[in-house]
């Protein structure tokens, strides 16, 4: 059984109670107008399953065949989530899932926050919780308290993603250095005017999602 498919497993049970809380939340129907930043149609053909079927704006720095996305269902764009190219309120709700983490500094993270509250009404941003025992991207017990170079020097051998992934030395560099993992205080910080849910496991918070609530238009 390789990485992707254990990781899909183990997380599949939180992501669909999510998306249920998604859906009763904010309600979204076929005329909103909703934003993935960082989506892919997976998540959304997955939760077809349970839920109505959305029309989806999709942004992603790149797609490996941005047409074939481009349907009745599913508009593919590709941006940086730090400088989205849409009007502000443009859509009714901006949606994240374990994006904001991957965005390597404090300082780049503030702007995918800023950017998100800019182009949408209300937000849905999850990501997982820095002070969970896990560390979700590796699969190690508190792996994200060590400093970056010991990280890097002990993925390989000493985390579940480095004994099943085998990465290469640079995969390894990039992977690591790019995830900062947020504390609950940064993400009232980041999302002031949103509520923070706290999604649990055994009575731990496993990550955090920002939700702001308005009426959509």
């Amino acid at each position: 059984m390789d990485l992707f498919t254990i990781r899909k497993l183990f997380f599949a049970i939180f992501r669909r109670r999510r998306m249920r809380r998604f859906y009763a939340t904010l309600r979204p129907t076929q005329q909103t107008r909703l934003l993935d930043i960082g989506g892919d149609p997976h998540t959304w053909i997955f939760e077809s399953r349970f839920c109505e079927p959305l029309p989806v704006t999709l942004v992603n720095r790149q797609f490996p065949n941005p047409a074939a996305y481009n349907n009745s269902r599913f508009t593919a764009v590709e941006a940086d989530a730090i400088d989205l190219p849409f009007a502000n309120r443009s859509f009714d709700i901006a949606y994240s899932n374990s994006v904001i983490e991957h965005l390597t500094t404090w300082e780049r993270q503030q702007v995918f926050a800023s950017e998100a509250s800019r182009v949408a009404s209300n937000l849905w941003i999850q990501t997982p919780a820095r002070h969970f025992p896990i560390e979700p991207h590796v699969l190690a017990p508190f792996f994200q308290y060590l400093p970056k170079r010991l990280q890097i020097r002990l993925a390989r051998h000493f985390t579940l993603w480095g004994l099943l992934s085998k990465p290469s030395p640079a995969d390894i560099e990039e992977s690591i250095s790019e995830v900062r993992l947020l504390t609950l205080r940064e993400m009232k910080k980041l999302f002031p005017d949103c509520i923070i849910l706290k999604e649990r496991v055994l009575g731990l918070t496993k990550s955090y999602v920002a939700v702001r609530a308005l009426k959509q238009s």
